[in-house]
């Protein structure tokens, strides 16, 4: 039997989650990578990169072999962290897209609950494309108006040296930018564990996404790669390290024992970079082959993951929400229906082998449908390929996507395209806005732009021109 108590009159009993000695609610932390595909990790022996950070974490918590992202690209699998849901229904098409402010996050209801919020690094949900740039204090959709408290972020991918907005204050910070949020973030915890209160806290990296620039040190280990993948996987260095600061900091808090830590990547991992970043498997970012989607994923909590295990259950960023939901038992109007994720909370006790609810993906052009070992793919028109084709695989036969089994009198092909085309139109309907109270989407949102061809960017030009990272925007 959980034990429950009432942390905020207006939110109701907040579960204690598998432990009757807990005296708190769990502090939250997600982290993550932005580029890093499923085969960079130590703990699946990958031939140049350690991380043994994340290894640990892996050894002390719940570790995730068959993890997904929400989408193929960035800013996609941001909002279905955010929402619980997949991007299409929230607006986000692609990279660049903003957030519709119509949907509902994981930081308003958690702030809601009594929370103190913050977000660190990366936001890329308001609309702006090109290298992340400090986000105005006025942005409209920035992470302030979506449930954070606190912010110190940019709009798309950083670097080593970079520049970053405090809601709206620009402030140049030196050294690796893995190392500089995690120490912001740091910052912000501690003053909340200090204060006895509960902190929801978003760490995500801009490493190791391109241009890729690393530290000497961080590179010694791969002067036989060539000079991309050598700062590529030097970055990786850089972010693991900032995991073991992190999980330290949380030690020397006090508050690591019950902080619900949970790491992931964003999408599967680059191609031209060697050796391979998706240990593997087919695709790369940008599509829905198992490369493209599947990604590192750890849990680490002690409180409530007192066994360490790994476990092959399909799960994906979606699922991030309704994970916390459940955990905190928030009431339901937290999110706006449908919610494509499932709560894993069952998961942090036993473990499972099949999924109930399959996982749906739309981006690009492309769409996917994975229902446990059992997939199919609708691969969209492009210049490449003048008609529609779709594709079914059988991942626990075919984990590398060889064997293309579609066919139109295959009973179980055929079955898994009408759970695909059913879960299209409910995405359709979602896109149209009928999801929402108006019944449409209001107000409509922003075409993706480049922040270097927007009139409010432009006082700053002058400033920003000789910055290494923005040399490709200010080349003519």
């Amino acid at each position: 039997m959980l034990a429950a108590w009432t942390l905020y009159p207006t939110i109701g009993s907040v579960n204690t989650a598998y432990s009757e000695e807990k005296k708190s609610v769990p502090n939250i932390v997600l982290v993550m990578a932005d580029d890093m595909g499923w085969g960079q990790t130590g703990y699946y022996n990958h031939p140049v990169l350690k991380t043994p950070n994340l290894d640990a974490m892996a050894a002390n918590g719940l570790r995730f072999d068959r993890f997904y992202a929400g989408a193929p690209v960035c800013s996609p699998t941001r909002a279905s962290v955010l929402t619980g849901r997949s991007n299409m229904r929230t607006g986000v098409e692609s990279h660049g897209y903003a957030l519709r402010l119509q949907e509902k996050t994981v930081a308003q209801a958690l702030k809601a609950a009594g929370y103190s919020t913050g977000h660190f690094g990366k936001w890329h949900l308001d609309g702006y494309r090109g290298p992340g740039v400090p986000i105005l204090a006025d942005d409209p959709y920035s992470p302030g108006v979506f449930g954070f408290d606190e912010w110190l972020s940019v709009t798309n991918f950083f670097d080593y040296d970079p520049i970053l907005s405090r809601k709206g204050e620009f402030e140049e910070f030196q050294g690796d930018s893995s190392e500089i949020v995690v120490a912001e973030a740091l910052k912000f915890i501690n003053k909340q564990a200090r204060a006895g209160q509960p902190s929801f806290t978003v760490i995500w990296y801009g490493t190791p996404h391109s241009p890729f620039k690393a530290a000497a040190e961080d590179v010694a280990a791969f002067q036989n790669l060539d000079k991309e993948s050598r700062n590529h996987y030097g970055e990786l260095v850089a972010m693991d390290r900032s995991l073991g600061t992190l999980r330290a900091g949380l030690k020397k808090a006090g508050i690591a024992e019950n902080t619900l830590l949970w790491f992931c990547s964003d999408n599967g991992g680059l191609p031209k970079i060697t050796p391979d970043t998706v240990g593997g498997l087919r695709g790369n970012k940008g599509t829905v082959y198992e490369g493209g989607l599947r990604v590192p994923c750890v849990i680490e909590w002690p409180a409530g993951i007192s066994k360490s295990r790994v476990t092959e259950f399909p799960a994906c960023t979606m699922d991030i929400f309704p994970t916390i939901a459940e955990l905190l038992d928030l009431p339901k109007n937290v999110f706006l229906e449908p919610v494509d994720g499932m709560s894993l909370t069952k998961l942090f006790e036993q473990d499972f082998s099949q999924r109930e609810k399959p996982i749906g993906f739309q981006c690009l052009g492309n769409s996917a449908l994975l229902d446990n070992n059992h997939k199919i793919i609708y691969l969209g028109r492009n210049k490449k390929q003048p008609q529609p084709v779709i594709e079914y695989y059988n991942l626990e036969e075919d984990p590398h996507e060889d064997h293309n089994l579609y066919s139109a009198d295959s009973k179980e092909s055929q079955a898994m395209k009408q759970k695909l085309d059913r879960w299209i139109a409910s995405v359709e309907k979602s896109i149209a806005g009928k999801d929402y109270l108006a019944g449409k989407v209001d107000p409509p949102t922003p075409e993706p732009r480049s922040w270097n061809e927007t009139e409010e960017y432009q006082p700053y030009f002058k400033d920003w021109k000789d910055r290494w990272e923005y040399q490709s925007r200010f080349k003519n």
